[in-house]
């Protein structure tokens, strides 16, 4: 089972998750608009690592 595959499951399996990264991401995307072209791809792409990291809270 890769890594993507585990996280993945965990997505699907932990209730709420996926919403949390999906607002995560959002911020994060709106924080990093100033940054031209990539920075809101990043944003999104960080800020839902952050509430991925944050899921046992």
């Amino acid at each position: 089972m890769s890594k993507l595959d585990e996280i993945q499951t965990e997505v699907k399996t932990t209730p709420g998750l996926g919403k949390k990264m999906a607002k995560y991401g959002a911020v994060g995307a709106i924080v990093a608009i100033p940054i031209p072209f990539v920075g809101p791809i990043f944003g999104a792409l960080a800020g839902a690592a952050v509430a991925y990291a944050k899921r046992k809270d």
